[in-house]
């Protein structure tokens, strides 16, 4: 299901709450990429989602510190995936398999941790048991974290490595006898690695050993020379059984790492599973961290297509404001199919709104908690959010035939139970055109099965059966007085910060075509436009009124 395109996951902040996740484990950074949304029809699939969530919440509250325990072996963990598929026809390296013992060993690790739990917890989070798989890779059930091939893996490894240890053995005896005798016949000292070191400005100890047959010069640097003992007849002989020992040895621990990887093979489902059910319990107990740190809450989902939000925010801009030390103002809003219509005057917090909206909706048709107090949410299958498109004007078109071009891509994927969220439109063409436009746009998505929420700056837009017009509250009941002292002696940013600060972004039903309320002017004038300016254009305004 394409539920809509990248710019809308942008746009809307979805992206910014995905990329703020902070799953521990591989697998739970692999689980993160997998997001995909429900479809309408898919509710009961998307509450099992939810509830997943609201475990690792409640895990969150009442584990914690099995929960830093948790997360410390998830930190730990390594994707290992691509190596338990070649368990399936290749023979695992002694890293490879060193890797599957400490993969195997966390996974035993997370489900004691759980097991208490397991009663309470969604079986999607508790690993299976892989003591069996374990015991494969450690036959002494030593459980330590290294990996070595063990003599207990073969019958034939264990002999073939006694019978080394006995040629090394018998190795080192003849080279102590030999070594003994030259010491006593040249009355020299060799090391215990049988050499004997000589310094090179000493040409007369340097001519002797060159002059001793059972030595041999190894190597030399500018200070001094290395002579080694040469091997007898009886040390050549055994050299060459260890050759031919450790040829064998090669071979049998090929077939030993064979069978190792034929027994991992027979296992991989449950690793895989395994795997798959790690981060499962990872990428929820990311959400619900989430969830926790912005205040989300579960969203009520239904069969009708509507939605509600109480008291909800944007948090790509609530964070922006938190950064500052500013509150964020919550919005509470009522969508059914339909066309509700948002006016206001510029830095009346519509655009905002719009994302808002979008936000709430996109987290929870894709199993995410969301910021508000409360939302019912009914399935979309389709979301697409109509806002400034940069690349498009880079391209050479005007902002309002980019636009017009976006608009027609989105009438023609549109289909039942669509959401659509418009800002400003027609606002890059002349006024006139733009109302007329916009009216026409607007009955035409009064007529189907759309939620439809656009931002205005024209009046009374909404003047069809099943569409809305809504006002930003803005600066109506802000005490003038005090804002004017407060504007009166600062500079420009500080002055569009405390208009800001006076602005109440909630939103009010409008009925009928009564007179919008202006906020413009206002605006306008705090900022230090002139009188003349502001009167002439109160003016205009009523002059307009009159001829209505």
């Amino acid at each position: 299901m394409r539920l809509c395109n990248p710019k809308t996951k942008s746009e809307t902040g979805f992206d910014h709450v995905v990329h703020s996740l902070n799953p521990r484990s591989p697998y739970g950074k692999k689980r993160v990429k997998e997001i995909r949304p429900f479809a309408p029809g898919e509710e009961t699939l998307l509450e099992q989602e939810l509830s997943r969530q609201e475990s690792a919440m409640a895990l969150l509250k009442t584990e914690g510190r099995r929960m830093e325990l948790l997360s410390e072996i998830l930190m730990q963990m390594k994707d290992t995936s691509f190596t338990v598929e070649r368990t399936k026809n290749n023979v695992l390296t002694m890293v490879e398999l060193f890797e599957m013992k400490t993969l195997l060993l966390q996974m035993l690790g997370i489900r004691d941790l759980l097991s208490p739990l397991k009663d309470s917890i969604p079986e999607e989070f508790f690993p299976k048991d892989v003591e069996e798989v374990v015991d494969v890779l450690d036959p002494d059930r030593e459980r330590m974290n290294t990996f070595y091939l063990y003599d207990s893996f073969s019958c034939r490894l264990a002999e073939l490595r006694g019978e080394k240890r006995r040629i090394e053995l018998e190795v080192r005896r003849e080279q102590k006898d030999r070594k003994r005798e030259v010491e006593q016949r040249y009355g020299i000292t060799m090391t215990p690695k049988f050499e004997y070191l000589v310094s090179k400005a000493d040409k007369e100890k340097m001519e002797a050993a060159q002059a001793m047959p059972e030595l041999t010069l190894q190597e030399e640097d500018y200070m001094t020379a290395t002579f080694r003992l040469r091997g007898t007849p009886v040390v050549h002989a055994l050299c060459k059984s260890m050759d031919s020992l450790n040829e064998a040895l090669e071979d049998e621990e090929l077939l030993v790492r064979e069978a190792l990887s034929q027994q991992l093979g027979a296992h991989r489902d449950v690793i895989l599973e395994n795997s798959r059910r790690i981060g499962e319990l990872d990428f929820n107990l990311a959400k619900a961290m989430h969830a926790e740190q912005n205040r989300c809450v579960r969203p009520r989902i239904v069969q009708e297509h509507i939605l509600e939000v109480k008291e909800g925010r944007q948090l790509v801009v609530e964070e922006i404001l938190n950064k500052k030390g500013k509150d964020y103002c919550p919005v509470t809003l009522s969508l059914k199919d339909g066309v509700a219509c948002i006016t206001g005057a510029n830095m009346g917090g519509k655009t905002v709104t719009l994302k808002m909206i979008g936000q709430c909706a996109m987290l929870a048709q894709h199993g995410f908690f969301v910021p508000c107090q409360e939302a019912t949410i009914g399935l979309s299958s389709y979301i697409h959010i109509l806002i400034g498109d940069s690349q498009n004007v880079q391209r050479g078109l005007s902002s309002f035939g980019s636009e017009m071009e976006e608009l027609k891509d989105i009438l023609e994927h549109s289909k039942d139970r669509t959401l659509l969220l418009i800002d400003e439109i027609a606002n890059g063409t002349n006024p006139i055109e733009g109302l007329a436009l916009t009216k026409s746009i607007v009955h035409y998505l009064s007529k189907r099965l759309y939620i439809t929420l656009i931002t205005t700056h024209y009046d009374n837009v909404a003047t069809e059966d099943n569409s809305r017009n809504l006002q930003v509250r803005g600066l109506a009941g802000a005490n003038f007085e005090n804002l004017a002292r407060e504007i009166r002696y600062a500079n420009r940013r500080e002055r569009i910060e405390i208009i800001g600060k006076y602005m109440d972004y909630r939103l009010y039903e409008v009925e009928g075509e009564k007179e919008i309320p202006k906020d413009a002017l206002n605006i306008a004038k705090m900022l230090g436009i002139g009188n003349e300016i502001i009167e002439q254009a109160k003016q205009y305004m009523e002059d307009r009124n009159d001829e209505k």
